[in-house]
């Protein structure tokens, strides 16, 4: 058979017609398909990429689960060098060392499921976030003094004060810089980084996007939320000729803090705690006073876990309490509970072990009673690294795993990243590089969890962030 092909001149006229024999036919499309494969340009078929859980090692964001169920609008520039912004919710590789990446863009707190990182604000100056596998640089080593201020002065959580009292000690041995903390709680910590009348502040409660804004005229751009430990939240009580440790749930926990379970042997706490003899005593309740991170991250574990308490209190650094005694940071809280036969508070875990103060086992998401400690609070941390927001403002409440404490908290060292005394930003970038890696050493022994290394390596990128009068302040060393 032949194919008769018509041909037509220029103007579209027909002039003739084109005889192509079969043979001859295939072997044009043989020789054409050979010119299109060698230039790159026949179309192939191919099968759609399939989802990974593994972390994107580039630059570019990645879009691993969300750590919030909304998006949000951008807050604020980024402070150094930074790429244009990008819109991510998940994360991204992150450099170890030199400029940041971009913020992301965000819209402020939004409710995230239960169990899950929940982004509290929109991102702010920073790096972007970092690989889940991704390493921290510990070829830097910080010791002696290469031009730092001789002193630094800080104020803010009572959460980590136990553990930064430990690092300043061995810091200071280390380098000659004193560093004078005050726990002050960490809604002072933030009003005293917005007035700048500290050189840094503490706080486990992330400062908001109003925050934010109040503090940028004085601090000369968005404060940076650089993380330093993650830590457990416990429930201490004091039960005289009670020896046994007792278990606890959401939902005792929320009674009794919504003073719905006003007696120690009410039938829901004894059905928890089968062969213990329980007091037909008056629980006395004992909440913190001032504003509060240690308050926030409670309520928010309340919040997500407790139907009752979701209606009704909700979560804050400060909340509406429907009694009890309230005391001032930490110590406070912990002081009224050993004084007060029958009192029950919450406190880090640090301050009930100080005070010999005994704690629940609490009943985690997966149904398993679990001790609070620095491993329990690092496998409810493991899953959450990749999911955290840029901006590494978040709380981690209710994590999933048979492991997992389920009241935990990460606390941060709130700076400025537009530093103008010389002096100070070097003391200042050189005391958070040691704080997020050497300092690490001593995180459990004080029962507290180290950072997972993709929030060091975030950390990282915050650090070499910061200038002082246009230019880097991190020296490296």
């Amino acid at each position: 058979m032949n194919v008769t092909t018509p041909t037509k001149t220029a103007h579209g006229k027909r002039r003739g017609t084109l005889t192509v024999r079969p043979l001859a036919f295939l072997s044009m499309l043989v020789a054409l398909t050979f010119i299109l494969s060698a230039c790159g340009g026949a179309a192939t078929a191919t099968a759609p990429p399939t989802a990974s859980t593994a972390p994107s090692s580039s630059a570019a964001p990645s879009r691993a689960p969300a750590a919030s169920t909304a998006p949000s609008a951008a807050a604020a520039a980024s402070t150094g060098a930074s790429a244009a912004p990008v819109a991510s919710s998940g994360a991204s590789a992150a450099p170890s060392t030199g400029a940041s990446a971009a913020p992301v863009a965000s819209t402020g707190p939004s409710a995230a499921p239960v169990g899950t990182a929940t982004r509290t604000a929109s991102a702010t100056a920073g790096g972007s976030p970092a690989a889940g596998g991704a390493t921290p640089n510990a070829s830097i080593k910080i010791a002696g003094k290469q031009g730092d201020a001789d002193t630094l002065n800080a104020a803010g959580a009572t959460f980590p004060q136990v553990l930064y009292s430990k690092w300043f000690d061995e810091y200071s041995k280390a380098t000659g810089v004193k560093v004078n903390y005050q726990g002050t709680g960490s809604g002072a910590g933030k009003n005293a980084i917005r007035d700048q009348t500290v050189d840094f502040a503490g706080s486990d409660s992330p400062m908001s996007d109003a925050e934010l804004e109040a503090a940028r005229t004085k601090c000369g751009d968005i404060i940076q939320h650089v993380p330093t430990t993650l830590g457990a939240i416990v429930v201490a009580y004091n039960l005289p000729n009670v020896s046994q440790k007792l278990k606890m749930d959401s939902d005792v926990i929320g009674g009794i803090f919504l003073e719905q379970i006003k007696k120690w042997n009410d039938p829901k706490i004894a059905a928890l705690n089968p062969g213990v003899t329980l007091p037909n005593e008056e629980i006395i309740t004992v909440h913190r006073s001032d504003s509060s991170g240690t308050t926030d991250n409670f309520t928010s574990y309340l919040t997500a876990a407790n139907t009752a308490w979701a209606a009704g209190p909700k979560s804050g650094s400060t909340v509406n309490w429907p009694g009890g005694i309230g005391a001032n940071g930490n110590p406070g809280v912990a002081n009224e509970v050993k004084n007060n036969p029958f009192a029950i508070g919450y406190v880090e875990l640090a301050f009930a072990k100080t005070n010999n103060l005994p704690y629940a086992d609490v009943k985690n998401r997966d149904g398993q009673f679990v001790v609070a400690s620095a491993a329990s609070v690092t496998a409810a941390g493991q899953g959450f690294a990749a999911q955290v927001p840029a901006d590494l403002r978040f709380k981690f409440v209710n994590a999933p795993g048979a492991q997992s404490y389920p009241i935990t908290a990460i606390t941060w060292i709130l700076v400025c990243p537009k530093q103008t005394d010389q002096a100070k930003a070097v003391a200042i970038t050189r005391m958070l590089w040691w704080a997020t890696h050497e300092g690490q050493q001593f995180n459990e022994g004080l029962d507290y969890a180290p950072l997972p290394p993709a929030i060091v390596v975030r950390a990282e990128a915050f650090i070499n962030a910061i200038t002082v009068n246009g230019q880097k302040a991190f020296l490296g060393r």
